[in-house]
């Protein structure tokens, strides 16, 4: 949880983007709409994704909740979560969203990190700890299971367990 302790170190705001995303798999576009009201004193959240139209409900896990509980403690409910430093009453945009990620990520010496990262680590991490790629292609609201496994990953991994596990040595016979 090295990036989840930086951005911590850095900045609460941050920090919390980056659990919520994690912990609910939404896309940074509807994640950065949320406002106190929408978070304070709920076990779930309903939202209607920007990009898909749908109406979403998701628990809050909770892991997050005590997370965002001390995060909007004296916060007003009509402010954002993820507020903007230079707007009085306005959420960071994705591409400052993306840019902490890419900070963060730069100093762990890691590249591809943006903003579906988010995404994608709360699939994978939901896939290996139930293996229930039907669920989480729900979740994720993808038409077709071969995506979800493609995106958050899977694919590559049971490919690379192939080929690393290939062998033309001759097994012996007990």
């Amino acid at each position: 949880m090295d990036v989840a302790d930086f951005l911590k170190a850095r900045n609460d705001r941050d920090y919390l983007m980056f659990m919520f995303g994690i912990y609910t798999g939404l896309r940074i576009s509807d994640i950065l709409k949320f406002r106190v009201r929408d978070v304070k004193e709920k076990d779930a959240v309903y939202i209607r994704e920007e990009k898909t139209g749908k109406e979403k409900r998701f628990p809050i896990n909770s892991e997050l909740k005590p997370i965002i509980q001390e995060f909007i403690r004296g916060k007003k409910d009509y402010e954002y979560l993820f507020k903007s430093p230079n707007f009085p009453n306005k959420p960071i945009t994705r591409q400052q969203a993306y840019n902490i990620l890419s900070q963060a990520a730069a100093a762990f010496g890691l590249d591809s990190i943006g903003t579906h990262t988010l995404r994608k680590t709360f699939g994978y991490h939901m896939y290996q700890q139930t293996h229930d790629a039907v669920t989480i292609k729900e979740i994720l609201n993808h038409s077709d299971i071969s995506v979800t496994l493609r995106y958050i990953g899977i694919n590559q991994d049971n490919k690379d367990k192939a080929i690393k596990g290939l062998s033309f040595r001759k097994k012996a016979h007990k």
